[in-house]
Parts: structure tokens; C-alpha cells; sequence
């Protein structure tokens, strides 16, 4: 098994569940020595920190609403308290709730930056500054979604959130370089994961088959899969990832610019 993560610390928001839960099963599996676990069920964080406990990982839970930057702030706080310097961020949790530019409301818009854009901002700040003052490199990803580039029109505050992160990650990026402190974004386009299960049964009328209908649409035969978007975050947390950074990976079966999602059709000749 691999050490790439041996004798690092990580926070890893939205990690409860899905893909930031995977993330850290995976770096703890390779050496990972703490981990502050977020998220908003007890029950759920608790589960994770018991199975990071058996992979040897040290972790913490820290219950919080990232809609709130006081509970951003105290994650900062307990990971400083806990470990001393984080050397790995991974901006997981977001909130994926749908509108467009006609019927948002304020307070659609002003959770979903607050969650998407704020609380992201105020974590790597906050880690920079404990990397700085550590005098050691550090690691950041967000997650962000090729919605970023501009989205369907029911993920109007979600598209333009995600759009501001990516700014973000390259703003930060360029900042914190002379530190060695390393900020990638991956977009990832749609994923099956628990929480699309939830968003697809809300808002599209998703019934038991919604996810083999989808799969059957596509040039890959399968939406993305959580292990396929780890495997590219581990890599770019990871010191093999190099100097890397401000970059945004896409990480989609489409091509950016070329037009829609191809469906499933004859091979052309």
C-alpha cells in the first residue's frame, strides 16, 4: 500500500458521507496520520472516525454548518489544537439545492455562496496560515463542477457558486505559491453518489431505475464514479502531483466547447 500521505494531517469537509468520506478512507489507507472529520450527522461522523481509527488514522469530528463562518472558524481551531498544522485541504461539502435566474430567491443565493465560495475561502486561509506559520508545504483541492462554465438553467446560484470558486482556487493559488502551498480545483460533471441520489428523487422524480436510465444515455455507459474523482484527488493532494497548482481539472465525459453531452450512437465511420 502506498505512504504518500504518512505522517500528514487533512481536513476534509463534507466527509460524513460520499465522496469525502472516500477521500479519506483512501489517504488514510495510505499513511495518513490525522484527520478532522465535518459534516452535520453525529452519528455518521462518529461511523467515519471509528473506521479511520481502524486504517491507524487519528481522527476528530467536528460537527458543523458550513453555512455558518463561525463553525468554518472552529474547524480551523480544533485542527490546530488537534494536530498543529493541517498539510491537506479538501473542500468537499457544497449544497447542490436547483434555481434559475427567474425564481432564486435571496436566501438560495446567499446559502449557496455562503457554503460553496465563504466557507472554502475561510478554510484556506485558515490553513495557509497554519502551514506559513509551520514553515511547511500544504496541499488544497476544491471541489468544484463543470457547471462552472455556465450550467443549465435550474443551477443558476449552484453554476455561478462554482464559477467563483474556480477564481478562487487560482487567486489562492497564486498567492500562496512562493509558500509552496499548492490549491487545484477538479470539476467533476455528474456523479453517483448518495446526495444526486437524494437531488434526482426531490427534484426530477426519480424513481428506483433513474441511474441505469441516465447510464444508458451516456458515451461511457455510467455516470462517474466516486473511486474514479479519488483517484485524481489523491494524486493532486499528494507531493507526485509536483509543483501543480491553480489548475482546473474537468473531469467529465464531454468536451468542453464542443457542444452537448454526445449520446449513445453508431461509431461514426
Amino acid at each position: 500500500m502506498s505512504s504518500r500521505f504518512q505522517g500528514r494531517n487533512a481536513i476534509v469537509t463534507g466527509s460524513t458521507q460520499g465522496l469525502g468520506r472516500a477521500l479519506l478512507e483512501r489517504m488514510a489507507d495510505e499513511g495518513l496520520s490525522g484527520a478532522i472529520v465535518t459534516g452535520r450527522s453525529v452519528e455518521r461522523g462518529n461511523d467515519v472516525v471509528a473506521g479511520l481509527a481502524a486504517r491507524g488514522c487519528e481522527a476528530t469530528f467536528v460537527s458543523a454548518d458550513l453555512a455558518d463562518p463561525d463553525d468554518a472558524q472552529r474547524i480551523i481551531e480544533i485542527a490546530r489544537e488537534s494536530y498543529g498544522v493541517v498539510h491537506h485541504l479538501a473542500n468537499c461539502a457544497a449544497i447542490t439545492d436547483r434555481g434559475s435566474i427567474l425564481d432564486t430567491g435571496v436566501d438560495l443565493f446567499d446559502a449557496m455562496m455562503a457554503v460553496n465560495v465563504r466557507a472554502p475561502f475561510l478554510l484556506i486561509q485558515g490553513v495557509a496560515r497554519m502551514a506559513r506559520a509551520a514553515g511547511t508545504p500544504a496541499s488544497i483541492v476544491n471541489i468544484g463542477s463543470v457547471v462552472a462554465w455556465g450550467g443549465p438553467e435550474i443551477l443558476a446560484p449552484y453554476s455561478i457558486s462554482k464559477g467563483a470558486l474556480m477564481t478562487l482556487t487560482r487567486n489562492a493559488a497564486y498567492a500562496l505559491m512562493r509558500d509552496r502551498i499548492r490549491v487545484v480545483a477538479v470539476n467533476p460533471g455528474w456523479m453517483d453518489t448518495p446526495g444526486e441520489d437524494v437531488i434526482q428523487r426531490r427534484y426530477h422524480d426519480g424513481g428506483d431505475t433513474w441511474l441505469a436510465e441516465a447510464e444508458a444515455t451516456l458515451p461511457f455507459g455510467r455516470l462517474i464514479k466516486i473511486d474514479e474523482i479519488v483517484n485524481t484527488l489523491a494524486f493532486v493532494l499528494s507531493d507526485e502531483a509536483g509543483m501543480m497548482t491553480g489548475t482546473i481539472i474537468d473531469f467529465d465525459q464531454s468536451v468542453r466547447g464542443a457542444g452537448p453531452v454526445p449520446v449513445q450512437q453508431e461509431r461514426l465511420r
